[in-house]
C-alpha cells in the first residue's frame, strides 16, 4: 500500500482468514501455512547464533571452556579467601574486586550467546546477588552455621527421626495411617435427562471464508438415539427438519469426548451440530434409548445469519479545498448495524463510530429489547433478521488539504458478530488495484488557484505604442498560505478591440475568448491589440480557482509624437550681436517629451548629440554657444511617455545661427572648500567672450566685504588665490563682473564658499576609573581611551617609552575612541592630523600606563618540614589513621583553584593515584593528609588558578610533598572462635592463649574479659611484650562459672601507633562448666499421644548422654544440642532417669515420667464403601463406629462423587457427638459420606489434604 497512509492503530496482521466475533474455532478449517524460506532461517540462526561460530567450536566444547573459566575463578576466590590479610581496608578491597570480577563474568556470559547458558536478565540478576552474598561471607569472614543448614536441607528430603525405640520413623508414614478413619457411604439420586440448543447464548454467522458453523446442543443424564433440527429461512420464512440418527448422535458424542467439550459433570455432554445455512434454528423432537422423549429447555432459538460487511463506494480521489467529501459506505448485515472506523488527516488520527444504522422502514424485536436470547412466541417470523444492505453517506467539509484516508477497521450487526478488517486485507487492496468497493479511500485534498490583475485597470489603463506587444499583468496565487501552486494553471480572458466597446467601456456582445496554461507568474500572456482584457475563469488540474478584482484591463495605443519649432534670435544688449537663438516647441503625443538634436560647429567640424526635455505640450529653450562661430541644429528624435526614439528626421527641422557670445566667468569648481585657518585657498575660474578680460571680485565674511579687481587677463582660464584666511569661520568667494576687451561689462551671481577652522585638532588620552594608569591580567587586550577633537577621520601616531622606535599609527573615526594593546608599559601619544589639518598632542594626557596584574603562587612554611630538597618538601612521619595536615600559602585573587596528584605507594597492595580538585578562599588553607594506608605518600601539586589566571604551565613550578605513613600494629588469636573450658571441680586454670602480633616490638597490648552474666568486663594490660608472639596467661581469680569472652581491644608498638580492635574481631571463649541438669520443656504436661514429641531442655555442655525407660526397658541415646527430643511412636510410659554432659564425667539422676496415649479410629458402614440409590425425596441412613477411649467427637463431610471413585469437591461438613461406640445418621442427599476427622478422651485424628473451617455443629466447606 505504498500510496495509502497506515494507520498506527491498526488491527496487527495475522496468517489468519477473518473471523467474526463469538464464533467457535474448534472445528474451523485452519488453513495450511507456506513453509519458511530456509535462507531467511538461516541468516536468522546466524544473527542470533553464538559470538563463537559452533562450526569453529561447537556447543558442548563452548560449555565445558565456560564452567572450566568459572571454576578457575572459583579456585582463585578460595585462595584469597586463604590468605586474606586482617586489616578491614583489606577486606573491602577484596570484596569490591570479587563483585566486579563476578559481575563481568555473569552478565558478559549471556553475551556469548552459548547454547543452553543463555539465561534471562532476572535470572542473571538473581545469580549475580547470590555470589555478591557469598563474597562477602568470605571476604569479611562471616561465620555461617553450616551444620543446622544442612540438617535443615536434610530434612527436606530426609523427613525421619528418632523414635523412643531409638530407631528412625517417619512421621507422615506415622500419621497418616489409613487404619484409623475407613469407609464410606455413597448417595445417588436418579438423574432426569434434558436437551438445550446453545445454552450459553452464542451468535453465529456466516460468510465466504467460514462455509459452516457448529451449534451447540447440551444433553443432561441422557442418551438420546434421534433428534430433530427445525431451520427457518431468513428470506422466505419457509421451515426444513434436519433429522439426526442415533449413528449420527453417537458420532457427535465421540467427538465431544475427543475434543473435550464434556463439562466435567457427569452425565453433562456438549455436541456440536454443523449446519451451513442461515436461517433461525430450534431443537424438535429428542428421543433417549428409552424409546421416551426428552425433555426441551425453552428459549433455544439460535440465529444463524450471513456475517456483516462493510465497503466504501469508490469516489473521486482529488477533491478541492471547501467541498464535501462524499464518501459512501454501504454496510451489510442484520440491521442494526454499527461500524467502527479510522479517519487520518496529515497523518493526525481520528477514530468514529457509526451506530443504529438500519433502514427507515425496519421492525425488529431488537430494537424493542435488549434481552437475548429473543424468546419468540406465536408464529414464528425469522424475515426481520435477513442482512440487509444501508448506505451511509459520510459528508464531511474538506477544510483542510492534504491526504484524507477513511478505513474501516471493524463491522458488528445486531447479534453482536464482529468482523474486524486486518491490515492484511487492507494491503490485498492495494495489490488489487480494482474499482471494487474498498476497505479504506484516500482524498487529496488541493488548494484552489487564485488570479488578479496587478498594476492595470479599466481607470488604469495599459499604454502600449503601436505595433509593440506587452505582457499582461497576471498575478498567480492559491488560497493557502504557500503561495503559487506548482501545477500547471488554466486561464481563459475575454477581449473585446476598442473599437467594439460598449459607451459604458464594457465587453461587446461578442468579445473573443483565449485559454492559455501557465506554471508560474513569469509566464504572462502577451497582448498586442487595443482594447479590453478580462479574466473570465481559471483553474488547476483539479480545481477551479478564484478570480479577484481587478480583473479588467484596458491596453490602448496612443497618438505617435509630432513636433513644430518656431525661432527668435537672442541679441547683445551692449554689442547688439547674435549670441544665440530662442526655440519654440509645439507638441503632440503624451508628456513629457524629450527630442533629440545635433549641434555642428562649422569652424570645428565637430558635432555632438544634445536633448531638450520637455515636460507639456508646449516648451522652450535657448541656444546660446559659448564660443563664436557658425552652427547648425539638426532635430533626429522625439521620445514620450509611450514612444521611445521616434523618428522625426523626414521632416527636415534643422536649424543655423552665427554667434558671437557676449563676456562671461564662472569658476571651474564651485563646491564648498574646508581649510585650516592661516591657510590660503585657490579657485579656477573660467573666462567666456573677447578678452583682453577684466575681473572684479568680493571676499565676504560676515559684514565685511574685501573687493578685488583683476585687469588684462589674457586666455580663458585664470587662478584666484586668497590672503591666509587669519580668522575662523564662513567666508563667501563672489565673482561681482567680468568686461571684455570690447568695453561691455557683465554682472555675475558665481558664488564659492569657504568654511576656516577656528581651532587645530587635539588628542590626548581619556581616564579609565579616574586615572591614567590600568591594571590587567597578562597578554590581554587593553582598550586605552582617546579624546578627539576635529573632523573625521584621525591619524594617531603613538609609541611605547620602553621602545620609542617603533612608532604605531592609528586611523580613528569617532571623537571619543581606543586604542587596543596587549603589552604592558608606558604609551605616548607623538603625533596627529584629522580629515584637513594637522593636530597638537595635549601634553596633559599624553601618556598613560599599562600594568599586569601578578599571577597566583603557592609557598609552604620550611620550618613544618623534616627536610626540604628543591622543590620537594618531606614531612614528618606520622602512625596510619592518625589525623595530620599542611598549611599552604596563597597569593594572588581568590578564590583559589588548586589541583594536586596524591600518589600513593602502599607497604602492602598495588600503587593508587588520586587526582584532587581543592578550592580556598583565602590566602592561608591547608589540605588534610592521607594517612589511612601505610606506606609513602607523595602531593604534587601541579595546577594553580585563582580569581584572575587560569592555570599556565609556563608561570607556575610544581611543588611535591612526600610524608612517610608507619602501619598500625596489629594482635590477633592464633586460635579464633576456640573455647577453652575446663569443669569446676578442677582448681588448675585455663591454658595459656596464644597471641599473634604484627608490627615493631616491644607490644604494650589491653585485652578485656566479659562474663555473660555481668555487664562490666575487667580489663588489663600486658606491656613491653618484645616478640612477634605471645602466650596469654588468665589469672584463676578472673575466672567464674559460666561463659566468658576475651578479646583483645588495644594494641600500641615502638613507634607509638596504636591499634584499637573492633568489637567484631573474632574473640575466644572461656568456659567453665557445672553439673548437667535436663527439665521438660512442658513441666505440667504427663499425656500424650502417639505421634507428639517428647522434647526436653539439657543444661550443660554438648554433647549430652540422655539414660531413659520405655515399657521397662532401659535405654540409652546422646544428643548434641541442648534439647533432646524423641518422637512418640506407640502407646507405653516413657521415664528419664539420668543425664551426662561432655564438660564433665558427672552423671546427674532424675526421675521424669509420661504417658503416652493411642489414636481413635472412626469406621462408615463397617469399614467399607457402600453406594445406595434414592429417589428425589427419600433418604438413608449411615453408620458411624469408634475405637478409642470415649467420649467421642467427630466431623464429616458428604462431596462430589467423580468418575473413578475419586473424591470431588466437598459440599458440605457436620461436627457430632457421641458417648457410645455407634453412631446413626438419616441423610437424603446425594454425595459421598466420610469421616474427616475424630477425638477422643485423649487424643485425635484428622484425614490428611482436608481443611476444618468454622465452629462444630455448623455447615462448613473444604478445601482438599
Amino acid at each position: 500500500m505504498n500510496g495509502t497512509p497506515r494507520l498506527s492503530s491498526r488491527f496487527p496482521e495475522t496468517p489468519q482468514h477473518r473471523r467474526p466475533q463469538g464464533t467457535p474455532r474448534s472445528n474451523e478449517a485452519k488453513p495450511r501455512s507456506s513453509l519458511p524460506d530456509v535462507a531467511a532461517l538461516k541468516s536468522k540462526d546466524s544473527a542470533e547464533g553464538p559470538l563463537i561460530p559452533l562450526d569453529t567450536i561447537d556447543a558442548p566444547q563452548q560449555r565445558l571452556l565456560a564452567v572450566s573459566f568459572y571454576v578457575a575463578l572459583f579456585a582463585w576466590r578460595i585462595y584469597d579467601f586463604h590468605y586474606l590479610l586482617e586489616e578491614e581496608t583489606e577486606s573491602l578491597w577484596m570484596f569490591m574486586k570479587w563483585v566486579a570480577i563476578d559481575g563481568v563474568f555473569l552478565f558478559g556470559l549471556p553475551e556469548v550467546r552459548i547454547p543452553w547458558l543463555e539465561w534471562s536478565q532476572g535470572s542473571m540478576v538473581i545469580l549475580f546477588l547470590l555470589h555478591a552474598l557469598l563474597d562477602g561471607v568470605l571476604m569479611f569472614r562471616i561465620p555461617i552455621p553450616i551444620g543446622p543448614a544442612l540438617g535443615a536441607i536434610a530434612k527436606l528430603f530426609y523427613d525421619r527421626e528418632l523414635a523412643i525405640s531409638e530407631r528412625s520413623v517417619k512421621y507422615s508414614t506415622l500419621m497418616q495411617d489409613s487404619s484409623h478413619l475407613l469407609g464410606r457411604q455413597i448417595i445417588k439420586i436418579l438423574p432426569e435427562g434434558s436437551a438445550t440448543l446453545n445454552p450459553t447464548k452464542e451468535h453465529f454467522c456466516l460468510d465466504g471464508a467460514k462455509s459452516q458453523v457448529y451449534l451447540p446442543v447440551q444433553i443432561n443424564q441422557t442418551t438420546p438415539i434421534a433428534m430433530n433440527l427445525i431451520q427457518f429461512d431468513l428470506e422466505s420464512n419457509q421451515n426444513e427438519t434436519t433429522v439426526l440418527t442415533a449413528a449420527q448422535i453417537k458420532k457427535l458424542m465421540n467427538q465431544a469426548i475427543k475434543s473435550g467439550h464434556q463439562s466435567g459433570v457427569d452425565g453433562l455432554m456438549t455436541l456440536r451440530l454443523p449446519v451451513k445455512k442461515p436461517g433461525l434454528y430450534k431443537l424438535g423432537r429428542v428421543t433417549d434409548k428409552t424409546g421416551l422423549e426428552v425433555r426441551r429447555r425453552v428459549g433455544g432459538e439460535t440465529f444463524v445469519v450471513p456475517c456483516p460487511r462493510a465497503v466504501i463506494k469508490p469516489l473521486n480521489q482529488n477533491k478541492c479545498r471547501g467541498e464535501l467529501s462524499n464518501v459512501e459506505l454501504e454496510v451489510t448485515g442484520t440491521p442494526p448495524l454499527r461500524v467502527k472506523y479510522r479517519k487520518l488527516i496529515n497523518h493526525v488520527e481520528q477514530e468514529a463510530y457509526l451506530q443504529s444504522i438500519q433502514p427507515e422502514d425496519l421492525v425488529s424485536p431488537l430494537a424493542q429489547s435488549d434481552q437475548q436470547p429473543i424468546v419468540l412466541s406465536g408464529a414464528i417470523d425469522a424475515t426481520w433478521a435477513r442482512a440487509q444492505s444501508v448506505k451511509v453517506p459520510l459528508s464531511e467539509s474538506l477544510g483542510i488539504t492534504g491526504k484524507w484516508a477513511f478505513s474501516l477497521e471493524e463491522v458488528q450487526d445486531a447479534f453482536g458478530n464482529r468482523v474486524s478488517y486486518s491490515s492484511k486485507e487492507h494491503d490485498q487492496q492495494e495489490k488489487s488495484n480494482t474499482k471494487a468497493p474498498q476497505l479504506h479511500q484516500v482524498i487529496t485534498v488541493h488548494e484552489r488557484p487564485t488570479i488578479i490583475l496587478k498594476g492595470c485597470s479599466s481607470q488604469r489603463p495599459l499604454k502600449v505604442a503601436k505595433g509593440r506587444d506587452t505582457a499582461l499583468p497576471i498575478q498567480l496565487g492559491s488560497t493557502g498560505k504557500g503561495g503559487v501552486l506548482n501545477i500547471p494553471y488554466q486561464i481563459e480572458y475575454r477581449f473585446t478591440p476598442e473599437v467594439d466597446l460598449t459607451p459604458a467601456g464594457e465587453h461587446g456582445t461578442e468579445p473573443r475568448v483565449e485559454s492559455l496554461s501557465m506554471r508560474n507568474n513569469d509566464q504572462k500572456p502577451r497582448i498586442k491589440e487595443a482594447g479590453l482584457y478580462s479574466i473570465s475563469a481559471v483553474a488547476s488540474e483539479y480545481c477551479l480557482g478564484e478570480v479577484n478584482e481587478p480583473a479588467s484591463c484596458l491596453l490602448q495605443n496612443p497618438p505617435e509624437p509630432s513636433v513644430k519649432l518656431q525661432t527668435e534670435e537672442i541679441f547683445d544688449k551692449c554689442a547688439h550681436k547674435s549670441i544665440g537663438l530662442r526655440v519654440d516647441f509645439f507638441m503632440t503625443g503624451t508628456p513629457p517629451f524629450q527630442v533629440q538634436y545635433i549641434k555642428e560647429r562649422k569652424q570645428s567640424g565637430q558635432a555632438e548629440v544634445a536633448f531638450a526635455n520637455i515636460d507639456g505640450l508646449r516648451g522652450q529653450i535657448d541656444l546660446t554657444p559659448p564660443v563664436e562661430g557658425h552652427y547648425k541644429y539638426h532635430f533626429t528624435e522625439v521620445s514620450d511617455a509611450t514612444y521611445k526614439s521616434y523618428n522625426i528626421r523626414n521632416q527636415n527641422l534643422v536649424l543655423e545661427q552665427d554667434v558671437k557670445p557676449s563676456a562671461y566667468a564662472s569658476f571651474l569648481s564651485s563646491s564648498p572648500r574646508h581649510v585650516c585657518i592661516d591657510e590660503t585657498v585657490s579657485f579656477g575660474v573660467t573666462l567666456r567672450g573677447e578678452g583682453p578680460f577684466t575681473l572684479e571680485y568680493e571676499l565676504v565674511r560676515g559684514n565685511k566685504r574685501a573687493p578685488h579687481k583683476i585687469s588684462n587677463i589674457e586666455g580663458n582660464i585664470y587662478e584666484i588665490r586668497t590672503d591666509p584666511l587669519t580668522k575662523g569661520g564662513d567666508y563667501t568667494l563672489s565673482l561681482a563682473s567680468v568686461t571684455d576687451g570690447m568695453g561691455c561689462k557683465e554682472f555675475l551671481k558665481e558664488e564659492a564658499k569657504i568654511t576656516v577652522r577656528h581651532q587645530k585638532p587635539k588628542v590626548g588620552f581619556g581616564l579609565i576609573e579616574g586615572t591614567r594608569t590600568v591594571k590587567t591580567l597578562e597578554n590581554k587586550e587593553v582598550v586605552l581611551p582617546v579624546r578627539l577633537t576635529g573632523d573625521a577621520p584621525w591619524t594617531v601616531q603613538y609609541r611605547d617609552i620602553n621602545d620609542p622606535d617603533r612608532v604605531i599609527e592609528a586611523h580613528l573615526r569617532q571623537a571619543n575612541d581606543k586604542l587596543v594593546v596587549k603589552r604592558h608599559g608606558t604609551y605616548e601619544l607623538v603625533s596627529m592630523r584629522d580629515k584637513i589639518c594637522p593636530g597638537t598632542v595635549d601634553q596633559m594626557a599624553n601618556r598613560i600606563e599599562v600594568q599586569w596584574i601578578s599571577r597566583p603562587t603557592l609557598s609552604l612554611a620550611n620550618d613544618a618540614f623534616q627536610e626540604v630538597k628543591g622543590q620537594t618538601y618531606i614531612k614528618h612521619d606520622v602512625c596510619e589513621g592518625e589525623e595530620d595536615s599542611v598549611d599552604l600559602h596563597l597569593s594572588g585573587a581568590p578564590p583559589f583553584e588548586l589541583k594536586y596528584d596524591e600518589h600513593v605507594k602502599p607497604d602492602k597492595g598495588a600503587k593508587a593515584l588520586k587526582t584532587r580538585n581543592f578550592n580556598a578562599a583565602l590566602g592561608v588553607t591547608s589540605i588534610r593528609m592521607d594517612t589511612a594506608q601505610a606506606g609513602l605518600v607523595e602531593y604534587r601539586f601541579s595546577e594553580l588558578a585563582d580569581y584572575n589566571y587560569d592555570h599556565a604551565k609556563h608561570a607556575f613550578t610544581p611543588v611535591s610533598i612526600q610524608q612517610r605513613v608507619h602501619p598500625r600494629p596489629l594482635a590477633r588469636f592464633t586460635n579464633p572462635g576456640k573455647t577453652y573450658s575446663y569443669c569446676t571441680s578442677f582448681s588448675s586454670s585455663v591454658d595459656t592463649i596464644p597471641i599473634t602480633l604484627t608490627g615493631t616490638p616491644p607490644f604494650s597490648i589491653d585485652y578485656e574479659l566479659r562474663h555473660s552474666g555481668k555487664s562490666q568486663p575487667r580489663i588489663h594490660t600486658i606491656s613491653d611484650v618484645r616478640s612477634n608472639t605471645y602466650s596469654l596467661q588468665i589469672p584463676t581469680t578472673d575466672l567464674q562459672a559460666g561463659t566468658s569472652a576475651l578479646s583483645l581491644r588495644k594494641i600500641t608498638d615502638s613507634r607509638g601507633c596504636t591499634r584499637t580492635l573492633p568489637s567484631t574481631e573474632p574473640r575466644v571463649q572461656i568456659s567453665v562448666h557445672a553439673a548437667p541438669s535436663i527439665n521438660p520443656l512442658d513441666p505440667n504436661r504427663a499425656d500424650y499421644c502417639v505421634g507428639d514429641r517428647l522434647s526436653f531442655s539439657l543444661s550443660g555442655t554438648a554433647p549430652f548422654t540422655v539414660y531413659y525407660t520405655f515399657n521397662n526397658v532401659a535405654r540409652k541415646a546422646s544428643s548434641t544440642s541442648t534439647t533432646f527430643r524423641r518422637l512418640a511412636e506407640k502407646a507405653g510410659t516413657f521415664t528419664i532417669t539420668g543425664i551426662q554432659d561432655s564438660a564433665s564425667s558427672c552423671k546427674a539422676d532424675v526421675n521424669l515420667s509420661a504417658t503416652i496415649h493411642g489414636l481413635p479410629s472412626a469406621k462408615v458402614a463397617n469399614g467399607r464403601a457402600e453406594e445406595r440409590d434414592i429417589h428425589e425425596g427419600g433418604s438413608a441412613e449411615i453408620e458411624f463406629s469408634f475405637g478409642g477411649e470415649g467420649p467421642w467427637e467427630f466431623v464429616w463431610a458428604r462431596s462430589t462423587l467423580e468418575k473413578g471413585g475419586r473424591q470431588g469437591k466437598v459440599l458440605e461438613m457436620r461436627s457430632e457427638s457421641s458417648e457410645e461406640r455407634t453412631y446413626r445418621l438419616r441423610a437424603g442427599e446425594e454425595g459421598v459420606y466420610e469421616i474427616v476427622s475424630v477425638k477422643d478422651r485423649w487424643c485425635s485424628v484428622k484425614r490428611e489434604g482436608v481443611e476444618i473451617s468454622g465452629e462444630a455443629g455448623g455447615r462448613k466447606m473444604l478445601t482438599n
